[in-house]
């Protein structure tokens, strides 16, 4: 049985307010969770796999499909600024 004291103490030990109602209302939460682990805990789960989660995973990122690419002249000729085949950007390291 997990008292409102209980809660408390808890909150106190890692720095956390909780006035008394908050405190009353996380007792009833906290036993309302252990009671029902404790029902979970009469399930016949021998013949259950084990699994990381309850749906199947599934990549939904498509397949890649080569294409051609930009190229550098292509590149170059849509940039900004460009010197000698290259992008031009302002000095960031002096």
């Amino acid at each position: 049985m997990i008292k409102k004291d209980d809660v408390q103490y808890i909150s106190h030990l890692s720095r956390i307010y909780i006035d008394d109602s908050e405190a009353e209302t996380l007792a009833k939460n906290l036993e309302d969770i252990l009671s029902y682990i404790e029902k979970l805990k009469m399930l016949d789960v021998k013949d259950v796999k084990p699994t990381s989660h309850v749906l199947p995973l599934k990549n939904v990122f498509r397949e890649d499909a080569l294409k051609e690419s930009l190229g550098q002249e292509n590149a170059i000729k849509i940039a900004v600024e460009s010197e000698k085949g290259f992008f031009k950007v302002p000095q960031v390291i002096e």
